[in-house]
């Protein structure tokens, strides 16, 4: 489980905004404390130093995350071998 950064507020689109600690890829799974499914990586945007996550939630109540660090969730490592 890899630290995503702590959830500021909800944007007028309805996305959790999140101050980034390490820098995801586009389309990450967003995960809670839990390793529950929160939304996934939308956007990152902001100063290079000090870039900011929209994350589109899946879950009815995005406003329950705000002040709560959450986490991306590990990825399969494709090998290339089929």
């Amino acid at each position: 489980m890899i630290r995503l950064g702590l959830a500021l507020h909800i944007s007028s689109s309805r996305n959790i905004i999140v101050k980034i600690e390490k820098t995801p890829k586009i389309g990450d799974t967003v995960v809670d404390e839990n390793l529950k499914p929160v939304g996934e990586v939308f956007d990152i945007f902001g100063p290079v130093s000090a870039p900011y996550a929209a994350v589109k939630p899946k879950t009815s109540k995005p406003e329950s995350l705000v002040n709560k660090v959450l986490y991306i969730s590990p990825s399969k490592k494709r090998t290339g071998k089929i």
